[in-house]
């Protein structure tokens, strides 16, 4: 079977078109995992400030916490210091993925009946 990098960058953009939010940052953390664990300048960079740039700062009370540890990470990579930026990212991912899994393990929970009044169940 021969490599077809088109094919392959497809599916990428499919993967990608069909993800949820959730699925996208765990992407844009893996992208920035690789890259540093290959000690790619230009891709890691480029996908931290991907996450940095996301952030919802009116919605997320974590958002300025997180930016700065973006930050922290790109000042890691551009002193070529991949290492504690990698142990972050690696942190973060595992973190968000912990949170994908129990918001799937919650939404496949049935819903909990509702009590009935007390005037409906003595009658």
């Amino acid at each position: 079977m021969n490599y077809n990098p088109q094919s392959a960058q497809e599916y990428r953009q499919q993967a990608v078109a069909g993800a949820g939010p959730l699925h996208l940052v765990i992407m844009a953390y893996d992208v920035a995992i690789t890259a540093c664990e290959q000690r790619d300048f230009s891709r890691a960079t480029r996908a931290i400030g991907l996450l940095r740039d996301s952030l919802e700062f009116e919605k997320n009370p974590l958002a300025p916490r997180l930016f700065g540890l973006y930050q922290w990470c790109l000042e890691c990579v551009r002193g070529e210091n991949y290492s504690p930026a990698l142990k972050t990212l690696r942190s973060l991912r595992e973190a968000w993925a912990t949170l994908g899994c129990r918001m799937a393990a919650d939404s496949a929970l049935p819903a909990r009946p509702r009590s009935l009044p007390l005037s409906s169940a003595a009658g």
